[in-house]
């Protein structure tokens, strides 16, 4: 019966966000059809934990289409924060169902997160169970959607601290199903502390390093750092510079001090250790320390590279448009932004475009008057480590246009004054501002020669 694999929308955790809406409000990437439709990810045979979606694939439900969201590590998806363990669960329904409970489930003090998630990763009962009392748990008749009637309060069991994993189950009364999302939290919240440890913060490790990189523990007593009690490492390899291997290199560092600070997760017999991912920091109450914050020096990467080819020295205007390609070849992600300047250092062209690792051309739309030019580029990659720059030089021959204008609308729209001239593209006449504080706002009302009142705010030239 569950072995199909037609989806129907029925519902999805809200809060915290479960995985598959996480996707859908870009808390992650990378997740498939699951972005679109997190009301259809889950649905399977009620009876967890003797039935339900089969082990390994507890987030998609066990529907092939979701299985981009069943991939499991240590850092591959966003950590909802949870500082209260007195916890509120909240459903949004598409379609609703009479239902006869709700269950949530967690995984286990040491589970290891970079492993498949199946029952073993799970205590086998609920850490807490709402009654559904057969009824339909919206404001509305079965079928209808919309924000569950009550939230679900909860405790977290003290014990968990850290990365862990939630499994929301959703029984349905009147048919064999339930609905099962997981959620990917960091619990904040402060646990018993019998050996007096007392959890401070997360070891957060969310970024590969390089070799050079350094990562510091920066501990803070109230609003002041404490050099006593930070901590720093160095990345001396690529391998070491996976963050579940600088992660725990890190935390050993700390608890390698022998001072009233550790970092790790509590095991079973609620011992501190280092693991290969996300660990805590722990203080006592000595070390006056109240939280810890990261903090990484990244070194340019000395094989990164981004080279400029085919600028030609002579572009020709007709009627004062021209487009300036060229090609840029670079071996990282970069987002980069090409902006053409005349002689006076007025933008008369921009554009920004990602290039991955690859030779791609890139073209500048320019409007502008024959005469001297140039031609500058601003790259940066992905993690912030590289920053590229390059200018060249560049003649605009050929047609000048019969514009006079300042700008292009709508760039630099912020510092639009009475005066400003600026040519509309989408009309290719030149407009004059008139009022200030309209020229620089609301361009569904106010965009030169488009916009629904644009005559009071410009004046066509």
């Amino acid at each position: 019966m569950f072995a199909s694999q037609q989806v129907a929308a029925h519902g999805y955790m809200s809060e915290p966000p479960s995985r598959s809406y996480a996707c859908r409000i870009n808390l992650n990437t990378g997740c498939g059809p699951a972005t679109d439709e997190p009301q259809s990810v889950g649905e399977g045979a009620k009876g967890f934990p003797v039935l339900g979606p089969p082990d390994g694939q507890l987030a998609s439900g066990g529907l092939t289409q979701f299985g981009t969201i069943d991939a499991q590590s240590a850092t591959r998806w966003h950590q909802s924060d949870v500082t209260d363990r007195n916890i509120k669960f909240a459903w949004q329904y598409t379609a609703a169902h009479k239902t006869t409970k709700w269950e949530y489930f967690i995984t286990k003090a040491g589970w290891n997160p970079n492993l498949p998630l199946s029952r073993e990763s799970f205590d086998t009962a609920p850490f807490c169970a709402v009654d559904g009392a057969g009824g339909v748990p919206v404001d509305g008749a079965e079928g209808t959607g919309g924000p569950g009637a009550q939230k679900h309060d909860c405790v977290i069991p003290s014990d968990r601290t850290g990365h862990h994993i939630i499994l929301g189950a959703w029984t349905i009364d009147n048919t064999g199903a339930a609905f099962y999302n997981v959620v990917d939290v960091n619990i904040l919240a402060a646990a018993p502390d019998p050996d007096g440890y007392a959890n401070v913060g997360t070891l957060t490790a969310n970024q590969s390093l390089l070799p050079g990189d350094s990562v510091k523990a920066r501990a803070f007593t109230g609003s002041a750092e404490s050099a006593e009690y930070s901590f720093s490492v160095n990345i001396d390899s690529v391998e070491e510079g996976q963050p579940e291997n600088w992660s725990f290199k890190l935390a050993e560092a700390v608890n390698a001090a022998n001072k009233p600070v550790r970092a790790g997760i509590r095991n079973e017999e609620g011992v501190i250790e280092p693991i290969k991912g996300t660990n805590s920091f722990f203080a006592k109450a000595e070390s006056g320390v109240t939280t810890y914050q990261m903090q990484t020096t990244l070194v340019p990467d000395p094989e990164a590279y981004m080279h400029v080819h085919d600028v030609a020295g002579e572009y020709v205007l007709d009627k004062g448009q021209v487009d300036v390609g060229f090609t840029l070849m670079t071996n990282k992600k970069i987002d980069v932004e090409a902006t053409v300047f005349d002689a006076n250092n007025k933008q008369v062209g921009v554009t920004k475009q990602t290039i991955d690792a690859t030779t791609a051309p890139v073209s500048v739309a320019v409007r502008s008057a024959p005469g001297a030019h140039s031609l500058k580029l601003i790259a940066t990659s992905e993690d912030g480590r590289e920053n590229f720059q390059d200018l060249k030089a560049l003649t605009l021959t050929g047609e000048g246009s019969s514009h006079e204008f300042d700008a292009i609308y709508p760039d630099d729209i912020a510092n639009y004054k009475v005066g400003t001239a600026v040519l509309q593209p989408q009309t290719d006449k030149v407009y004059v501002c008139k009022i200030a504080g309209w020229c620089s706002q609301a361009p569904a009302y106010y965009a030169p020669g488009t916009g629904s009142h644009w005559s009071d705010a410009w004046t066509e030239k």
